[in-house]
């Protein structure tokens, strides 16, 4: 796979150019990133069903705690009706900045996504559902059915330990939020110890480093672009994470807090060069293909993620150009 994640910041119709532009490009797989404070996933990921041809379409990821599982079954199996049979079902514990303003943040965990993916396969294929630990139920089921059924891909988006080997164990595979080798070998050793358990049955697992990438010709503005995801991104990343790369916690965790308060540009300008460099791929196209090549090393598929670069059209066509060289 080789996959792009499209924030969903700007006006649908502008969402789906990029979207056609990036499947011209050659990306096989397009996310839309779901939070509540952007434009809805879904509404974008049914206008990009009807304007592409063959590029998979998913969520990247949602989280199963602003829904009810049954009713993001259903939204997962409509974009799988509208597409086509291309829906891609990412799946993940949610962001924990913006689900604090949702009051949210303190039911993030394992158990959720797990839940919400298992229901919904069930209920892909046609089966009713009662409740489970994380939610009510009784006799849930659909009135129709997507046409991949309940082989529709699940793909576990996370980073930390037991998240990495429950998608190891029961997904499709691992969107692991990872730019840097370092933590893609690490993600690698996660999931293959959840793989120890898997059921032949439930066939190959794909490892996707879903990197954050910020490409352009001038090296020093697609840093410069890098530091509002990568803000995102430290504030969120365990502490494991944090200490593999020599990040302080507490500037991580005050970033966070000013992302929860709504002070982007307090929270943007605390990001240091060294987050940079541990949570995005930024530079040039032959940086960034240099980096694509080593997380390449342990992944087995990539996902070129946000923010892309300063020129988002010029980002998505370099990407690919990146990529390409990566897997010469």
């Amino acid at each position: 796979m080789l996959g792009i994640e499209l924030a969903p910041e700007h006006p649908v119709d502008r969402m789906v150019e990029l979207g056609t532009l990036a499947e011209d490009a050659g990306f096989d797989s397009l996310f839309v990133s779901h939070h509540y404070n952007n434009r809805d996933a879904f509404s974008v990921l049914s206008q990009l069903a009807a304007a592409t041809d063959t590029a998979r379409l998913g969520p990247g990821v949602v989280n199963p705690l602003e829904f009810h599982p049954a009713t993001l079954a259903s939204k997962v199996a409509t974009l799988d009706e509208a597409s086509g049979g291309r829906a891609v079902f990412g799946v993940g514990p949610g962001d924990p900045s913006t689900l604090r303003n949702l009051g949210l943040g303190d039911e993030r965990g394992l158990r959720p996504v797990l839940e919400a993916f298992k229901t919904a396969q069930k209920l892909w294929a046609g089966e009713r559902v009662d409740g489970a630990s994380t939610f009510a139920a009784a006799d849930a089921g659909l009135n129709y059915e997507p046409p991949q059924g309940a082989d529709i891909p699940v793909y576990v988006g996370g980073e930390g330990p037991h998240m990495c080997r429950m998608a190891g164990k029961h997904a499709d595979g691992l969107l692991f939020n990872g730019s840097h080798l370092d933590d893609l070998a690490w993600a690698r050793e996660q999931a293959e110890q959840g793989k120890t358990d898997r059921p032949d049955s439930r066939g190959d697992f794909d490892l996707a480093a879903y990197a954050a990438v910020s490409v352009a010709e001038d090296a020093d503005a697609a840093r410069d672009a890098a530091r509002p995801p990568v803000a995102f991104i430290a504030a969120g990343a365990a502490p494991p994470v944090l200490d593999r790369h020599g990040i302080d916690a507490g500037l991580a965790g005050d970033i966070g807090d000013r992302i929860a308060a709504g002070d982007f540009s307090e929270a943007f300008d605390l990001v240091t060069p060294a987050m940079v460099d541990a949570f995005c791929m930024a530079g040039d196209a032959d940086a960034v293909a240099e980096r694509m090549a080593a997380v390449l090393e342990h992944a087995d598929s990539l996902v070129v993620g946000s923010p892309l670069g300063p020129d988002l059209d010029a980002a998505i066509e370099l990407a690919a150009e990146a990529a390409a060289r990566a897997t010469e």
